[in-house]
């Protein structure tokens, strides 16, 4: 997702975050494919997330078990194919543009093979889609996908996790921007504590924290929280 709207932030110039916002305000569906379209993605910096590396390497919390695992608003997808490569879980990659699969599809082909999990990247609608009991995900990451969304559709998202998770998976959330608030989006104004109404009863926090690494324009606007399933 871009930065905040009101002053210009890092990495984030005013006329971009314009022309995305007018975009996703025309059409919220077909709109996240023109931007990509016209390369208006000023969340695409060409790398992973350093906070994702650092939890899934370090070994804090053991995501190891066999099984799935699902990225919302995956985009070109280079925090799957980590979680893919690094945990062996076979992840699947959601977008709502074509364009933005395509572009995933494509990294993916550039790459060595993966060695341990599978990855599959698939046009679908988030607040749609489903899945067969036996097929539920041990693993959800959402990152920029919470504040892409308007906040009145917020609970939505709460009920589709809970309904996409296994009893005793994880969702990691990497909260970002946190910036001053705004009416104005995408990205919409959040803070840690807004994700705790929509996930509702039923889940543990495991960890909550700054990041000790970020991308540059990162650092100070963004904090990991990790919920297990009950």
């Amino acid at each position: 997702m871009a930065d905040q709207a009101g002053d210009e932030k890092p990495g984030m110039p005013r006329p971009v975050m314009a022309r995305l916002q007018k975009l996703i305000g025309e059409n919220a569906s077909t709109g996240w494919d023109h931007a990509w379209k016209e390369g208006v993605t000023p969340w695409d910096l060409g790398v992973g997330q350093p906070p994702l590396r650092d939890l899934i390497e370090s070994g804090e919390i053991d995501f190891s078990r066999a099984g799935r695992a699902l990225v919302p608003g995956a985009g070109r997808g280079y925090d799957a194919i980590f979680i893919a490569s690094k945990l062996g879980l076979d992840t699947l990659a959601l977008d709502i543009s074509p364009t933005a699969v395509e572009a995933g599809n494509a990294l993916v082909a550039s790459q060595q093979p993966l060695t341990t999990g599978s990855i599959e990247f698939r046009v679908a609608d988030f607040f749609t889609f489903n899945v067969p009991e036996d097929e539920k995900f041990e693993l959800i990451y959402d990152y920029t996908f919470f504040v892409a969304i308007p906040p009145a559709r917020r609970n939505e998202w709460g009920q589709r996790i809970q309904a996409l998770i296994k009893p005793g998976g994880y969702l990691i959330t990497l909260v970002y921007p946190i910036d001053p608030p705004t009416e104005k989006g995408p990205p919409f104004f959040v803070r840690p504590e807004h994700y705790i109404e929509p996930l509702g009863e039923g889940w543990q926090k495991v960890l909550d924290k700054v990041p000790s690494q970020s991308l540059e324009t990162h650092i100070g606007r963004e904090r990991l929280v990790v919920w297990k399933r009950l």
